[in-house]
């Protein structure tokens, strides 16, 4: 590329200045690299130039993945490039200073969270460029069909809670407390900044795959193979938003071993199994099982805008993902917390409405403590005879990360947490760590994504069979240093991976040992070692996985016992040359000359972005050093305090959704022609609905905002006014996805009139519009609320009957719960209610079950279709 079209190699003519009126050393930053398989191995190359007249230190604090392993650091200036190395924490930084007070040049980098890093270039001469490079690999999660890549770009404001006080060591906006020591470190200042990326990332999947972003517009090219080159779109992307990467139609995670081995060295494997625990019996024992689920929302100054739209929005399908005989909570916070009642109320349509209620009056204002909602959210789940479950939804952009999972995974024994990490800049070690060691999940929604997708998800593996108390024994091979050391549940269909180190080839097996609905289980899986095999970057993977277990055993000790593993994560990261919060990369540049600088260069902390969807005024000059930290106040304070020189306010700008070019479209949701004609009984003015709008109208509770852009939709379809909806409930999905916003809490639909009868017709045209569209209960989005739907009429089916007089309906219903009953269990369910029933016709449906057009002409009937 040439330098002058590359934003990470703009002018120096135009380039920017700090609040003290420095030029800003960093000209841009460009991330390239590959993704094969499961993993990506990619670099972040940062660019710096002294446009001063005297030598400077730049400092810059950036973000990386909190599930990579830095692998390589790197620097090239003056026509060399130089390798770094790794050392314990303070010695690297003796060697850097040593070398910047010599005169040499220097980098540094240090780990300050596992997602927040700090580059140090030392001896910075005027007019010279040096590029510093970070090598890094990550593991890519499977979503939802695809593999997805999530690559943060800014260290957005946290709110740091505690009191100020302690040593600053770090040249960060906020002040240390006693919560967050460490707070000048992960608080770079904010500014209006011109540097840019750049983004070229092969894929080479294997097959074809169509590459989606839903954050950025994308160039896609195809290269020899399966190989697509992708880029961005514009010459110039800002760093202030994550960039998500889906590669559709990828195929996802592989049970199996692979390895990395030199021979006559050790070698480093991954064994992934994806276990298929599903079976008739079990299914409906789950399905019987009831939960205790309490759902937190974050609704802090850092969520307003589209954050809180699409937690609101996730909040609404996650409670319709609840079923009668389920209890729930809802608890919001910010600066303090409220609930929505002070213990759990049984899921029922009127706990529903009022959780409804609840929601729509959420706006997003003042600070994050985060630590007593949790708490007080696993207090409210004391039964531990029920399915235990904690649902938080946030950004995760607080201080104290460590101290919040480490109280909750203590107080909340038993519990399960699944997070959904929300917004254009999520701080994914908190949403992951929560997930992590409470054996839950983790699911990330940035703008533009179908929220209803991630909602399914979590609730499948919420409620999906699971392996407890579970043993992994390795025989017939020799594997040492295993990565998790202590193994998680194995959950029916959800990759399960253990890392480990060997030192011989072999054939062996993994034996599985542990407890399934009260059974015992084993499960034996086949393993390979090779002797010779070749798969960069797992060594790292293994290593970095291995450090951060260490590092979360390290927190629990003290004295003697933290001292020893202090070291044994220093020499760890040492020998396999990997970051840690107590081992650095440093590299040195011998000088000689007039290359060699005198006196100890002034240091130039590089300001960042704001994070995309917030903008700042009431402020003077060019950047505004504190401003979005002043939003955030420490300890509780007041919400959007302004700092010396006056308010400031914090706009929410919701940026406008990307589009992806050079790659086969998104996928698209369900055609929905002919759905609400066919379900447009529910919608008629005067039977508790308002008149139709189309998908552009207002949100509740206003106008809309002249920032918002709807998600788009393959086609406008009419939708009912939020009036229609109960609780208020807006409707911006799909048209599907606006007909189950309407299902109650039993399951079933509701006409105007309100009668058993009624909701028995109603939920009948309901389940009768979804199999016009292709949609039955195996259906990856709204099966779930299908199934729920069916076992609730089979239920109400058999109450009418008893009273006698609706045998008709009664039999339409019953075809229209079989037309869409996708499994075994259900269509077992549905004839079973048939076969039970007494009068002759409804018992007459049993020879026209395997029969969809009798079974479509019965529905039809009953409607007068």
């Amino acid at each position: 590329m040439n330098p002058s079209h590359d934003p990470s190699h703009p002018s120096p003519m135009s380039c920017l200045r700090t609040s003290e009126g420095h030029p800003v050393p960093l000209l841009g930053v460009s991330l390239s690299g590959e993704v094969l398989g499961g993993a990506a191995r990619l670099v972040v190359r940062q660019r710096y130039r002294n446009e001063e007249r005297r030598p400077i230190e730049a400092i810059y604090t950036f973000p990386l993945p909190g599930e990579a392993s830095i692998a390589g650091f790197a620097m090239e200036c003056a026509g060399r490039r130089l390798e770094g190395e790794v050392k314990e924490r303070e010695a690297a930084f003796q060697a850097y200073d040593e070398a910047i007070a010599t005169g040499h040049g220097a980098a540094l980098l240090d780990e300050e969270r596992r997602n927040v890093f700090t580059a140090s270039v030392g001896n910075l001469l005027p007019g010279e460029e040096t590029v510093v490079e970070v090598a890094f690999v990550q593991a890519l999660t499977a979503d939802e069909g695809a593999l997805r890549l999530m690559l943060p770009t800014l260290v957005a404001p946290r709110y740091i809670p505690g009191a100020a006080g302690g040593d600053r060591t770090a040249h960060g906006v906020q002040e240390p407390t006693g919560d967050v020591p460490d707070a000048d470190r992960i608080s770079p200042e904010i500014a209006r900044v011109d540097y840019g990326i750049t983004v070229d990332i092969v894929f080479d999947l294997g097959r074809d795959v169509a590459i989606e972003s839903p954050s950025h517009t994308l160039s896609v090219r195809r290269e020899e193979g399966y190989r697509q080159r992708v880029s961005l779109r514009n010459d110039k992307a800002a760093l202030d938003r994550d960039i998500v990467l889906l590669a559709a139609g990828a195929p996802g995670v592989q049970a199996g071993v692979v390895c990395d081995r030199t021979p006559g060295q050790e070698g480093t494997f991954a064994l992934t199994v994806v276990p298929d625990l599903f079976d008739t019996h079990a299914h409906a024992k789950r399905a019987s099982s009831r939960r205790d689920v309490v759902f937190v929302v974050d609704v802090s100054g850092s969520m307003q805008g589209e954050s809180l739209d699409q937690a609101k929005r996730a909040l609404r399908l996650c409670l319709r993902h609840l079923a009668e005989g389920d209890r729930f909570g809802v608890i919001a916070f910010s600066s303090d917390f409220r609930a929505l009642e002070p213990s759990l109320a049984p899921f029922t349509q009127a706990t529903l409405k009022a959780a409804d209620a609840f929601v729509d009056g959420l706006r997003a204002d003042g600070g994050t403590e985060m630590l007593n909602p949790l708490l007080a959210a696993v207090g409210m789940l004391g039964d531990a005879e029920r399915d235990r479950v904690v649902v938080l939804l946030t950004d995760g952009q607080v201080g104290n990360e460590a101290q919040i999972v480490d109280r909750v995974v203590q107080r909340g024994k038993g519990v399960r947490i699944y997070t959904f990490g929300i917004g254009t800049n999520v701080s994914d070690v908190l949403v992951n760590d929560l997930a992590r060691r409470t054996e839950g999940a983790a699911e990330f929604i940035h703008p533009g994504e179908r929220i209803d997708e991630k909602v399914t998800a979590q609730f499948a593996r919420a409620t999906a069979v699971r392996v407890t108390g579970l043993e992994a024994r390795f025989e017939g091979v020799d594997v040492g240093e295993l990565a998790p050391a202590e193994r998680p549940a194995l959950v029916d269909g959800e990759p399960w991976v253990v890392y480990g180190r060997y030192g011989q080839p072999g054939i062996g097996r993994l034996s599985l040992r542990g407890t399934l609905r009260g059974e015992r289980f084993h499960l034996d899986v086949p393993v390979e070692l090779a002797a010779e095999a070749s798969r960069p970057g797992l060594e790292a993977l293994w290593a970095g996985a291995r450090v951060r277990e260490l590092e979360e055993s390290e927190r629990g000790l003290s004295g003697k016992r933290a001292e020893a593993m202090r070291k044994r994560i220093v020499d760890l990261a040492v020998r396999h040359r990997v970051a840690s919060k107590h081992a650095s990369f440093v590299v040195i540049e011998r000088r000689t000359g007039d290359r060699r600088a005198h006196g100890q260069p002034e240091a130039r902390p590089v300001p960042v972005s704001a994070p995309a969807g917030w903008g700042m005024s009431s402020h003077r000059g060019p950047a505004a050093p504190a401003a979005v930290y002043a939003a955030m106040p420490m300890g509780g304070g007041g919400p959007w305090k302004g700092g010396p020189g006056g308010p400031v306010v914090m706009r929410s700008r919701a940026p406008a959704p990307a589009a992806t070019a050079g790659a086969a479209p998104p996928r698209a949701a369900p055609a929905v022609a002919g759905l609400l004609a066919r379900a447009k009984q529910l919608f008629q003015p005067g039977e508790g609905a308002a008149a139709v709008r189309g998908p552009a109208a207002a949100a509740p509770g206003g106008p809309a905002s002249p920032h918002h852009v709807p998600p788009p939709a393959p086609a406008p379809v009419a939708a009912p006014a939020p009036s229609a909806v109960p609780g208020g409930v807006s409707s911006q999905g799909d048209g599907l996805g606006r007909l189950f916003e309407e299902q109650l809490a039993s399951g079933l639909w509701e006409r105007g009139d309100s009668t058993d009868l009624g909701r028995l017709s109603s939920t009948a045209l309901c389940l009768a519009a979804c199999h016009d569209q292709g949609v039955d209960s195996a259906h990856p989005i709204y099966g779930a609320q299908i199934a729920k739907a069916i076992e609730a009429l089979c239920a109400l089916a058999a109450s009418l009957l008893q009273r006698g007089g609706a045998d008709g309906e009664v039999a339409a219903a019953l075809a229209a719960a079989y037309l869409v009953a996708g499994g075994r269990r259900l269509r077992a369910q549905v004839r079973d209610a048939v076969a039970a029933a007494a009068p002759e016709a409804v018992r007459a449906l049993l020879g026209e079950l395997g029969d969809a057009k009798a079974l479509r002409l019965r529905v039809e009937a009953l409607h007068g279709a």
